[in-house]
């Protein structure tokens, strides 16, 4: 695939805007529009998403710090030992699943079919604790200790290792629910945290297959320009309505994707 049409574009867009807005969220359009949309394979599109997502959230992440929306400290807590379990999943763990989990008559159970379905189930376990957590977002309580920091740190840096995301869906729950930040700051310190696991996490890629740089480098140009819009318009959006906007959206692509691998099996 030489060149990006116009819905690749579009999504880059959207993808960026996503991420400005909620901390999270671009992979959890990055991968979907380039498997489906754009024809790529699962493990290509996951590693992908992290260079797009992390090079799209550095630009945030400046953004977010110059406003006083980010807490340095805490995404550095959180960064060191994700971007380490996200590393070595990429490395070693990705490239080592089978190719063919198991079959049972025609169904073949593949690789970038579990890959795809456990990015589902992960999104639908992080929409439901944002959409159903009744915490109030402004009055943060005491900040749990370092070694429960690393512990997340590490769980949640696997997870997004094998799916290829950033982590903005599982890290803005766990700063908001976990950490005790109000939402505009998990926002804003969730991207530190993406912008490293990610872009660590590629190199593990860029050792075990051939990277396209120019359609990589073109669509995430366009999805910084999003970021940078979606950046702006959350200075006008309540942290409230961004938490259930955040939810709400992470679950209806959950069930898009539930309902697109079932529909390749049938």
């Amino acid at each position: 695939m030489e060149t990006i049409d116009v819905f690749g574009y579009v999504g880059a867009l959207i993808v960026g805007l996503v991420l400005g807005l909620i901390g999270g969220g671009g992979s959890i359009l990055t991968v979907p529009l380039l498997v489906y949309v754009l024809g790529y394979n699962p493990i290509i599109a996951t590693a992908y998403s992290l260079f797009v997502v992390g090079s799209s959230s550095l630009v945030g992440t400046i953004q977010k710090i110059r406003s006083g929306l980010a807490d340095i400290k805490i995404g550095l807590a959180f960064s060191f030992p994700s971007f380490l379990a996200v590393y070595l999943s990429r490395r070693y763990l990705v490239p080592g699943l089978p190719n063919v989990f198991f079959e049972f008559g025609n169904i073949s159970i593949t690789k970038e079919m579990v890959i795809m379905t456990f990015f589902a189930i992960v999104m639908l376990m992080a929409s439901l604790s944002m959409i159903k957590n009744k915490k109030e977002d402004d009055h943060p309580t005491v900040k749990q200790p370092y070694y429960k920091t690393f512990i997340q740190g590490i769980a949640i840096g696997t997870i997004t290792g094998i799916i290829g995301a950033g982590g903005g869906f599982l890290y803005v729950p766990a700063l908001v629910l976990w950490a005790n930040l109000p939402m505009k700051k998990a926002v804003g310190t969730s991207l530190i945290i993406i912008t490293l696991n990610s872009l660590i996490g590629f190199t593990g890629d860029m050792q075990t297959i051939d990277i396209d740089w120019f359609f990589l480098l073109v669509f995430s140009l366009f999805t910084i320009i999003g970021i940078l819009f979606g950046v702006f318009l959350s200075k006008y959006i309540s942290g409230k309505k961004l938490k259930k906007g955040f939810g709400w959206f992470t679950l209806i692509m959950a069930i898009y994707i539930f309902y697109k691998e079932l529909n390749t099996q049938m």
